[in-house]
């Protein structure tokens, strides 16, 4: 019986994570701060999906967080924000489209690389589920805050079969 269980509870697990968004944080351990290579880090992480969280942490009153058009971004000109965070230590900020998006901070540290610039692609199809030998691996990215219902079938389906004979 529990050799039986033990599969089902790792495809249990497995589909459960397969559908939650992953959240960045921005520069990593280095953080939102001046010299900072972002498009390596960029690199790094990508592709970033929508539903997924970056999360910006700076020095307070050192650094704030300006999300601009491209034209904007390009010229560090941060006179026209589309949104603008510098309160606190640290801003979180949901991918909730497909396209690029474009970060500087206006306290002149854009113009030493203190800008990020990343593209949200659509969340990937369902796939299927992973064999037992691909279990531990694990998925490198889950979207589950974008399709709560999904989710919620997910991990209805996946216990029904714990209940299995």
């Amino acid at each position: 019986m529990a050799g039986k269980l033990l599969p089902r509870f790792l495809l249990f697990l497995s589909l459960t994570r397969l559908a939650s968004p992953d959240k960045f944080t921005v520069g990593d351990s280095q953080a939102w701060n001046y010299n900072v290579n972002y498009t390596d880090w960029v690199d790094k992480h990508k592709p970033f999906h929508v539903g997924d969280w970056l999360v910006f942490y700076y020095q307070s009153g050192m650094a704030d967080v300006i999300q601009v058009d491209e034209a904007a971004y390009n010229k560090c000109d941060a006179s026209n924000p589309i949104s603008n965070y510098s309160k606190g230590r640290s801003y979180a900020f949901q991918l909730n489209h497909t396209g690029p998006y474009y970060f500087i901070c206006s306290r002149g540290f854009c113009y030493g690389g203190m800008r990020l610039a990343i593209v949200a692609e659509p969340l990937p199809p369902p796939s299927s589920p992973p064999t037992s030998q691909h279990l531990s691996a694990g998925p490198r990215s889950s979207h589950a805050g974008a399709y709560p219902l999904l989710s919620v079938a997910v991990a209805v389906v996946a216990t029904s079969f714990l209940f299995l004979p």
